[in-house]
């Protein structure tokens, strides 16, 4: 297919292919077995196929979509053969992620004409949630941008050390405060800061709990809110980190994050060393919400803009 072509340097496709394996191998391994004595695509087939879209986790509302897509291309051809059913699946889970409308950037970008750019970053705590921040910051200073990082998780002393650590290691500023400080005090803060330095980009880490949906919710409102008496229009992007070695919870989280904030943009870890790969797929169809990052390995480069041509060529490449 034309749309899968080399957009991507060659070093973040090898990333890419070797983040995917564990993902690819397994899903292969179960596709083998679900088309093992058949030459044709017939119900049985279909019903196989289904149960290994599930358990890869692409999730069951778009493992149907899927094959529903695949039924209406059997009844128009009236015969199609297994040895087909990679290239079909292919063809239709990149056609079912172009109705996003997402996932066609090769390279981080910021808009033009806002300035200082504001990301706030939501997620529960074991995701990656401040290592994303820091590989962020990491490329986004390698382009150019000027950015501030501010503390705003002030519920784990742990928290504020690590985004330290990535500070210094990248080489940009952060606001922070003590632990137990109040959250939307260091954002204020850190927005302020990043006005006087004239930064490009702030990101701003926030508390990972879940416990209690309504307390959040507060939270990132008074957050979100407080930032907006500095910059209007603030945050310009709300990015929920995702681990997508979790499979289904992954969902769950997202599906609690969205009821708790506006969310605009998805980051999805940990995707090396699992073979729960097709969450992104399932997820960016089901929450019609941007997957814009994905993890796919411990380096400080192996954080990728998400594309989803290049997403499904490693995940059905043979």
């Amino acid at each position: 297919m034309s749309l899968f072509k080399n957009i991507f340097s060659s070093k973040k496709k090898e990333t890419l292919d070797k983040g995917l394996e564990k993902t690819k191998t397994t899903f292969f391994s179960k596709l083998g077995k679900a088309v093992a004595g058949k030459s044709k695509v017939d119900d049985d087939v279909l019903d196989n196929l289904e149960e290994v879209l599930v358990s890869s986790d692409v999730g069951v509302d778009t493992t149907l979509k899927i094959i529903d897509r695949i039924e209406a291309r059997v009844a128009k051809d009236k015969y199609m053969g297994t040895d087909e059913l990679n290239e079909i699946l292919r063809e239709e889970i990149a056609g079912l992620l172009s109705e996003t409308h997402s996932g066609e950037a090769t390279e981080i970008k910021i808009p033009t004409g806002t300035k200082p750019y504001v990301i706030m970053v939501v997620g529960v705590n074991g995701v990656g949630k401040t290592t994303t921040i820091g590989k962020l910051a990491y490329q986004l200073k390698k382009q150019g941008y000027k950015v501030v990082l501010g503390a705003a998780d002030t519920f784990r002393a742990a928290a504020i050390d690590q985004l330290q650590v990535w500070a210094d290691r990248v080489g940009v500023p952060i606001v922070k405060q003590q632990m137990g400080s109040d959250p939307a005090s260091v954002a204020f803060d850190t927005l302020s800061s990043a006005v006087t330095q004239d930064a490009d980009v702030v990101i701003i880490d926030t508390a990972g709990r879940l416990h209690n949906k309504v307390n959040l919710m507060n939270e990132l409102t008074k957050v979100k809110r407080v930032m907006q008496k500095v910059v209007k229009g603030t945050p310009h992007e709300v990015l929920l980190v995702l681990d997508g070695s979790t499979g289904q919870n992954a969902f769950e989280q997202a599906k609690q994050f969205t009821k708790a904030t506006e969310v605009t943009a998805l980051a999805v870890t940990k995707l090396d060393g699992t073979a729960k790969g097709g969450v992104v797929i399932g997820i960016s169809d089901q929450f019609q919400i941007p997957v814009k990052y994905i993890g796919v390995g411990e380096g400080i480069e192996d954080l990728q803009v998400f594309n989803k041509y290049e997403f499904v060529d490693s995940f059905f490449k043979v």
